[in-house]
């Protein structure tokens, strides 16, 4: 049974479990007594399992063959486009005055884990509607650790192509002697092996938060939100709760697990030592979480004297914790806010730090972690790169110190990364001409590119004076910024590795 059902495309295992999950609103909706609510939830999760249960049975056969890798990759790019029509289905009946668009839109802000949300006006929808989106982002969060170790990168992509001895797209030659398990196994053995650490984590975090005071309710929003780094909150962000501190410093612990995937599981290896503490990306990433508030905090003696009492030892540490909150969160792309945020932003003297938050955005957390952005293992490999080219410059003839992975990454991988930076800025600048045909002017156009192509959603209300509000874009504006938060999560990398023939032969 499980060999038939692992056989059919990864899109229709996904919606099969879409309509799983819609029972899960229903059972809330039921018990808060919106039978409307849990009607429809429970409707759609029906249709969408007799849906799958009929194509399955057309698509079954003696000999069906299983899905490749690339098969596997493109259908991920399907279930990011097409996946959100279905899960908008019981999101737009439950709320009558809007358009199928804005849902739609919606949904994929929420499986991209990007976070950004046309219903941010308190009370716009009920709370089961917020339950869903928070349940679509976690599930979104799971779905890119399991495609990480099972899609992505046996085709080394990714960010894997960094340390990868093949080319994008491709498979190692050196493994391809050897007999590999079938993408469906591998897939099957990612989610028995991810799952329940996802899971686990997920419970802990919402126990530590309810233990801190918040309620039930909130407490497993902001726990599903911080492991999928999709920033939704029900109550318009973790500076609203009632866990103060207690809880900001429990999601603080969580969200380091966004800036290594050595933090959680070792079935991909980035690094040549073994532990997180070797993990370049794990030890860029505290440098920065450690190093940008440490300047803010310093700015305040260098350029703003006169914006509070310096006599107050408990004032800067408020404003060093805002800070370390709130960059870490920005890093991992997640884009929560810590209470004492604007303590930080009024002790350093600026008003709104949104070219900060932009380039934390824009570099992202680890590979093959829930975070988006450019990773922290291609900015490592150029840095290497650097690092090596200035040695030169003092010493021509000098021989590079490192061996094995290290000067893999120096060499071809900085390479890789480069080009990667340089499509990631091609596609900055396409997106924001678009976004600027349909209405937008240049800093919002920036900021809405950055936000979808770093999947990270807050940043439309944080990087700017003047928040964006999403529901005031044109139709067009929605689409192109909806299309960024998927090229976002898959990476331009991997559609133009779709677009090459060698990885569709036979």
């Amino acid at each position: 049974m499980s060999e038939r059902l692992l056989s059919f495309p990864l899109i229709l295992i996904l919606t099969g479990i879409s309509g799983l999950m819609m029972f899960l609103p229903a059972i809330d909706g039921l018990m808060r007594g919106d039978m409307l609510v849990a009607r429809v939830f429970f409707n759609s999760g029906v249709l969408g399992i007799m849906l799958t249960l009929v194509i399955g049975l057309a698509m079954s056969g003696p000999h069906r063959r299983a899905a490749s890798n690339t098969q596997n990759l493109f259908s991920l790019l399907l279930a990011y486009l097409l996946l959100p029509f279905y899960l908008a289905v019981p999101f737009s009946e439950c709320v009558n005055n809007t358009t199928y668009l804005n849902v739609w839109f919606e949904m994929v802000s929420s499986l991209t884990t990007t976070g950004a949300t046309l219903y941010d006006a308190p009370g716009r929808i009920v709370d089961t509607l917020h339950l869903w989106r928070a349940l679509v982002g976690w599930g979104g969060g799971l779905l890119i650790w399991v495609s990480a170790s099972a899609v992505l990168a046996p085709l080394n992509l990714g960010g894997f192509e960094v340390t990868a001895r093949a080319e994008p797209g491709q498979g190692d030659t050196m493994e391809g002697r050897f007999e590999r398990a079938k993408p469906a196994r591998r897939l099957a053995q990612a989610a028995a092996t991810l799952g329940p650490v996802y899971i686990g984590l997920t419970g802990a975090l919402w126990i530590i938060l309810m233990m801190g005071g918040e309620r039930a309710f909130v407490a497993l929003i902001h726990a599903m939100s911080t492991m999928a780094t999709s920033g939704i909150s029900s109550i318009g962000g973790v500076q609203n709760g009632a866990s103060g501190f207690a809880g900001e410093f429990a999601i603080f612990l969580f969200l380091l697990f966004a800036l290594s995937r050595l933090t959680f599981s070792s079935d991909l290896v980035t690094t040549a030592r073994p532990g997180v503490i070797h993990d370049p990306e794990f030890r860029l990433g505290v440098l920065l979480v450690l190093g940008v508030p440490l300047v803010l905090l310093l700015r305040h003696w260098i350029a703003a004297l006169d914006v509070a009492d310096v006599r107050d030892p408990g004032l800067w540490l408020r404003s060093l914790w805002g800070g370390m909150f709130t960059v870490l969160s920005f890093l991992s792309t997640a884009g929560f806010q810590s209470a004492d945020w604007q303590t930080a932003r009024a002790w350093s003297g600026l008003g709104t730090p949104g070219l900060t938050l932009l380039g934390l955005s824009l570099m992202g957390g680890g590979v093959a972690t829930t975070a988006g952005g450019v990773k922290l293992l291609r900015v490592y490999a150029l840095y290497l790169h650097g690092r090596r080219e200035v040695e030169r410059l003092v010493y021509p003839s000098s021989v590079g110190r490192n061996t094995g992975l290290g000067r893999r990454i120096r060499r071809q991988g900085a390479y890789i990364a480069w080009i990667f930076f340089m499509l990631f800025a091609m596609s900055v600048t396409v997106v924001t001409a678009l976004l600027g045909l349909f209405g937008q002017d240049f800093e919002a156009a920036l900021i809405l590119t950055i936000s979808g192509l770093s999947t990270t959603g807050p940043l439309v209300q944080a990087a700017s004076e003047t928040p964006i509000r999403l529901i005031e874009l044109s139709a067009g504006a929605k689409i192109v910024y909806a299309v960024a938060m998927v090229l976002g999560r898959l990476e331009t990398l991997a559609l133009i590795a779709l677009l090459n023939p060698a990885v569709w032969r036979d």
